[in-house]
């Protein structure tokens, strides 16, 4: 099988020559495909591409023999599906990769949150160590509320668990099995769970009708004294509604990793990419009325960002092509 892979660092590259050795008579690109280098690869069966890459008609026109797409993402949106369809062309993503990593992420916010690590961290650098104003408080016993309990959510109520807290969920879509099993429960709606929640964890997907999730209205249900974090997508907090939160005193302190303003953020591998613009999200950071609270801890989109996510992409990413090779069940979207 003849692959070609594009929009690929350094790294990327050994890595997947390492895990494909000479099953694949495989091509490694660092640029995306696009018209006008798509005539160089008339004879390729498989593709690899990132969202840079805009599968459409036209070049899958240039490519013939294409069988097969493999993005390395988990949106697929710039790949035309119905096209693919037509030609018979099968395309697979990935679906996830970065449970466990974002949901570690989430709990080095709740811990310098709790536990001021940040400040102490300062204050040591000054050679000042007094205690006034260090005094955090315990996880154990206290109730995390997780709003979104897909992958993330649930490795997030399982280090939870290891902390002895409990825990308040709420899902578009509850799984009561899972409840029952990992030791949760559901609340019955938003406001049970803001005002019983001494913590609140975002696992949210971003759409419609999560868009502002936690808004100045609801904001005065949360219970007094709350540790917010966000780890999903900046869209699900209104920013108005934080200031209100903290100038209020009803929230306690913040942790996010993303911002309102990152709507151009729409893979998380996007942000490593040469192709991605960091002016806006600077802009975005620097810009941001919370950036210099002292209750508020920020991070730049990092949550994903491990050693072992990326390869889990790439790892996914060969499993995927393997399987189609083998004519195997694959992580297909079409």
């Amino acid at each position: 099988m003849k692959f070609a892979f594009f929009e690929l660092e350094g790294w990327e590259t050994e890595y997947l020559k390492k895990r494909f050795g000479k099953t694949f008579d495989a091509s490694y690109s660092t640029e995306h495909l696009d018209e006008t280098n798509s005539d160089n690869y008339k004879d390729v069966e498989g593709i690899g591409v990132f969202i840079y890459s805009q599968i459409n008609k036209k070049i899958l026109d240039k490519l013939p023999n294409l069988r097969f797409i493999t993005t390395m993402s988990t949106g697929f949106d710039h790949i035309d599906i119905t096209e693919c369809k037509k030609r018979n062309i099968q395309v697979s993503n990935v679906p996830f990769y970065g449970e466990n990593t974002v949901a570690e992420h989430t709990f080095s916010l709740i811990l310098s949150l709790s536990r001021k690590i940040p400040q102490s961290v300062e204050r040591t650098k000054k050679e000042d160590f007094s205690y006034d104003g260090l005094r955090g408080f315990d996880l154990k016993g206290k109730t995390l509320g997780v709003i979104g309990t897909g992958h993330i959510g649930r490795h997030v109520i399982r280090m939870a668990k290891g902390f002895e807290m409990k825990i308040l969920a709420l899902d578009a879509f509850p799984d009561i099995k899972a409840a029952k099993k990992m030791g949760f429960e559901y609340a019955k709606n938003l406001k049970e769970l803001l005002q019983n929640s001494d913590i609140i964890t975002l696992h949210a997907p971003y759409n419609k009708k999560t868009h502002h999730l936690i808004n100045s209205k609801n904001i005065k249900s949360i219970k007094k004294g709350a540790l917010l974090v966000n780890t999903a997508r900046g869209g699900l907090i209104e920013t108005k509604a934080l200031l209100e939160g903290l100038n209020r005193g009803i929230l306690s302190g913040v942790g996010l990793d993303v911002l309102e303003e990152e709507i151009m953020v729409k893979e998380e591998k996007q942000l490593l990419s040469k192709n991605f613009s960091k002016k806006k999200l600077k802009t975005a950071l620097e810009d941001h009325i919370l950036i210099h609270d002292d209750r508020v801890i920020i991070t730049p989109h990092n949550a994903f960002n491990s050693e072992e996510a990326l390869k889990r992409i790439l790892d996914t990413t060969v499993e995927n092509i393997e399987g189609f090779a083998n004519k195997k069940t694959v992580d297909l979207v079409s």
